[in-house]
């Protein structure tokens, strides 16, 4: 199916051999999701200001093992920007009916950053006695948003205020020339930085709406992080991989201990020397973790 009216058809970065693009009807909105391979079902969820793009080394090598699902959140990448709750618990409950829309039963989740939270949220929906008919088999997380890192706990609450909204909006009049320089601080290693990445993550800017929708995810941040703690107790027999770069400037590695002293069934893997992007930055490892922790029975 072509992408949303208005958006040129090469806005998009090319997608790999057997990637599909896909399109949703979700919330009276279209959703792009890219697909591939064959297996159990195993869903993709991006950070903050990105999309199914971030996994584009994950998803070749998934292919073999699962049917891989990657949507760009409402709100997101080239799905439609509609002016809806984007709140963690109702983005998760979102990907909740993405997953039933797809005839899922049961599937593993991936969610990596903000994703992650919203992982976490959509994990206690489907929890055994929930009204929900789904049933998650494996959680796994990539330097997820949690209640233990204070990165961004004042930073969130002063961009929900007039004042810092109005800030935000001014800052996002000049990302053409600030994008390179926030999207380069979340590499350790900037010479690590993949070819064509800048690009693919600015890419699309060219629809209206993006930071408005990073601007809705902030000012419910707080709330979001204080029913984060409500829930977690609740994920306990959940088999979960929590993964982090060692020196993620974004999401504190220092957080990995106190969020898996939540968890009865957890692994953990720290790639040293990465930052907040190990699927990119160090992706054969990244990638030889996930597969051998969902090859696990």
């Amino acid at each position: 199916m072509s992408h949303l009216q208005g958006i040129p058809a090469n806005a998009a970065p090319r997608l790999g051999r057997g990637i599909e693009e896909c399109w949703m009807e979700l919330d009276g909105a279209r959703m792009r999701y890219l697909r591939a391979g064959s297996g159990p079902p195993l869903i993709l969820l991006h950070g903050l200001l990105g999309y199914s793009f971030s996994w584009r080394y994950t998803i070749p090598a998934l292919a073999s093992h699962a049917s891989v699902f990657a949507p760009d959140m409402l709100g997101a990448g080239f799905s439609d920007r509609p002016r809806i709750d984007h709140s963690m618990q109702a983005t998760a409950r979102r990907i909740l009916q993405f997953a039933r829309n797809l005839g899922f039963e049961s599937f593993d989740l991936l969610g990596t950053s903000r994703g992650g939270a919203v992982a976490m949220g959509a994990a206690a929906e489907c929890l055994p006695g929930t009204r929900s008919p789904l049933r998650l088999r494996r959680l796994v997380l990539a330097s997820p948003v949690n209640p233990y890192s204070p990165h961004g706990k004042w930073l969130a609450p002063f961009f929900a205020t007039r004042f810092g909204a109005g800030g935000f909006r001014w800052t996002v009049g000049r990302m053409p020339f600030l994008f390179p320089y926030f999207h380069s601080r979340l590499y350790a290693d900037r010479s690590k930085i993949p070819s064509g990445a800048l690009e693919g993550y600015q890419a699309p800017l060219a629809m209206p709406g993006l930071f408005e929708h990073a601007l809705s995810i902030v000012k419910t941040w707080t709330a979001d992080l204080q029913e984060l703690t409500q829930i977690l107790p609740r994920l306990g027999q959940i088999p979960i991989l929590l993964m982090w770069g060692e020196r993620d400037p974004a999401v504190y590695v220092s957080s990995m201990e106190p969020l898996a002293r939540n968890f009865e069934n957890v692994q953990t893997v720290v790639f040293p020397g990465i930052g907040h992007l190990p699927y990119e930055e160090c992706p054969e490892a990244f990638n030889r973790e996930l597969i051998r922790f969902l090859g696990q029975q």
